[in-house]
């Protein structure tokens, strides 16, 4: 999954941008939707782009090359209309420890895509909403229902029929994709709420450059000359992601992330195909099978949780 930031509130792992580019209406819904599909389109593309170029370049020059590429890309467009004023924010200390986790989960999702099938690395990544909402419970005290509390249960049942730790099949691989949904999801409590006072664009900019800025640090465990035609993919790592970026925020700022976060679940597909026609990986039964019970999961916890606010709304 793309690893922008920060809220179950609407996709797995991220926060929904503040509603202020558009009025969200139900005609919008269908565009909504077109919009988070060919997010997760450019998304796969990215973390096929991430698996390929991880099989022969150190971790630090594929992370900092597909941040750099997004940063310079997005302040070409950002900084002509909005200035530098685009990085006005009243929660700093937040954004650099977005940044900061955002940096670590990335690199823990590109080394899982190296050790694993692409499908499988993304199917575990999806359980960040189910690392959410138990890290909520545990440290913020939140109160959690039997119905909660079983579809918790009945999703990490899913991690693990994905993982199978006890066929001694529990790779490096999954321990990274693993380490990496935990992080988004205790980034996403980390940082609950600020997509109320951040603009989408706000949001971004701190983001590339945060992470731009940590994953500089990587750089120090190698860099490998690389040829023209990897040169290219490194630089379509970074517009892919940034291209995934727009319209997952474009999605979510037309039609309420209910309405358009199932179709964020489509990215499993594309990396089935895409493993399947560059590196012949065949999806196992255990990976469908266990990818279908967390996606389930994790739509079932969005709509609890909507309907819980629905009604303490109503209730206020």
């Amino acid at each position: 999954m793309n690893d922008t930031a920060a809220q179950t509130s609407s996709l797995p792992g991220q926060a929904e941008p503040a509603p202020t580019a558009a009025v969200r209406n139900e005609g919008n819904v269908p565009l909504g939707i077109i919009c988070m599909i060919l997010a997760t389109v450019a998304f796969a593309g990215t973390h096929a782009v991430s698996k390929w170029l991880i099989a022969n370049y150190p971790i630090g020059q594929v992370m900092f090359s597909r941040s750099l590429v997004g940063l310079l890309v997005a302040s070409a467009i950002l900084l002509p209309i909005h200035g530098f004023g685009v990085y006005g924010t009243k929660q700093p200390r937040n954004h650099i420890m977005r940044g900061l986790s955002q940096s670590l989960s990335q690199t823990f999702s590109v080394l899982a895509f190296g050790l694993m099938p692409l499908a499988g690395a993304i199917a575990i990544n999806f359980s960040a909403p189910l690392w959410s909402a138990l890290v909520a419970i545990i440290f913020l005290k939140e109160k959690a229902g039997l119905v909660r509390w079983l579809v918790l249960l009945c999703g990490f049942t899913g991690v693990l029929i994905v993982t199978n730790p006890g066929a001694d099949t529990l790779t490096l691989g999954a321990i990274f994709a693993l380490l990496n949904a935990i992080m988004l999801g205790t980034v996403t409590v980390a940082v609950r709420g600020m997509a109320s006072t951040e603009s989408p664009q706000t949001l971004l900019i701190w983001q590339l450059t945060t992470v731009t800025f940590f994953h500089a640090f990587l750089l120090f465990f190698g860099v490998k000359w690389a040829p023209p035609q990897d040169l290219a993919l490194f630089a379509l790592g970074g517009i892919t992601n940034l291209i995934g970026q727009y319209f997952w925020t474009k999605a979510l700022v037309l039609a309420p992330a209910t309405a358009v976060s199932p179709f964020f679940y489509f990215m499993l597909v594309w990396a089935m195909v895409i493993g399947y026609l560059v590196w012949g990986e065949v999806p196992t039964s255990g990976l469908l099978a266990g990818s279908g019970i967390v996606i389930a999961s994790g739509l079932f916890l969005l709509w609890h949780e909507a309907r819980r606010r629905r009604r303490a709304k109503i209730t206020a």
